[in-house]
């Protein structure tokens, strides 16, 4: 089973920009179809974006333009550059994996997650 560490959240302005990481261990990173997802406090965690094994992504909507996802299979890492960040962007972010080809936006389909990584976006 693959171990996820995400770091790189913090505190930052509207508009402003962070890169998270997620560092994968213990499994064949890929193989793994790698996700982002975020939970923000009284809220269901929600998907914010998914890499293939082949590099093909997908983007919920509320980040399309805005943040990116990529992968470096020698350094068993993911990313998410987030830019023009917005205070509804806050929330504790997640790395979510699965051995898989295709997996979708539900957090049912992903059977390893990170600790997650704090965002906090000021206005």
């Amino acid at each position: 089973q693959v171990q996820l560490v995400e770091s790189g959240g913090g505190l930052v302005q509207a508009g402003g920009s962070l890169r998270l990481s997620c560092a994968a261990s213990g499994g064949t990173f890929r193989n793994y179809m790698m996700a982002w997802f975020r939970q923000a406090p009284g809220k269901e965690r929600e998907f914010v974006t998914r890499i293939s094994r082949r590099g093909s992504t997908y983007y919920a909507d509320f980040v399309k333009g805005r943040f990116t996802i990529s992968r470096n299979n020698v350094k068993n890492t993911v990313y998410l550059q987030m830019n023009s960040l917005k205070p509804e962007d806050t929330a504790l972010y997640y790395c979510a994996a699965r051995d898989t080809l295709e997996a979708g936006t539900n957090t049912y389909e992903y059977n390893a997650w990170g600790q997650g990584t704090q965002v906090t976006v000021s206005s």
